[in-house]
């Protein structure tokens, strides 16, 4: 096992161990986590967004944002980040800088096909 492969396991550790809720793009993007044993995750494709950052912002202190690294995943990563942010919540980019920059992954379903640089 790699650094970086390592480095990556040690991330998943920690969001299993924390209270952090995970918020995914769609079904695919939150059965791939839950294969890596991650499973406080809200799913963006069945309510408006406002309606998940105040239900987030009530019961949670931190929050982890994995939207794809496409145009609209941007998009919805800014929306989110700053709404989030502005009701108090602490935003953990731990992973979504992890995988950005060290893999060539761009879409969150796809972590199972995971390569390290």
């Amino acid at each position: 096992m790699g650094p970086l492969e390592k480095e990556f396991l040690d991330i998943i550790e920690k969001i299993k161990q924390s209270k952090a809720v995970v918020i995914v793009e769609g079904k695919k993007d939150k059965k791939a986590l839950n294969n890596l044993g991650i499973s406080n995750i809200i799913e963006l494709s069945k309510k408006p967004l406002f309606q998940i950052v105040e239900e987030i912002a009530k019961s949670n202190k931190e929050c982890i944002i994995l939207t794809d690294s496409d145009k609209k995943g941007k998009e919805i990563y800014g929306k989110l980040n700053s709404s989030l942010q502005n009701l108090g919540v602490k935003i953990n980019n731990n992973l979504r800088e992890f995988l950005f920059k060290n893999t060539k992954l761009r879409q969150v379903e796809a972590l199972h096909s995971i390569k390290f640089k």
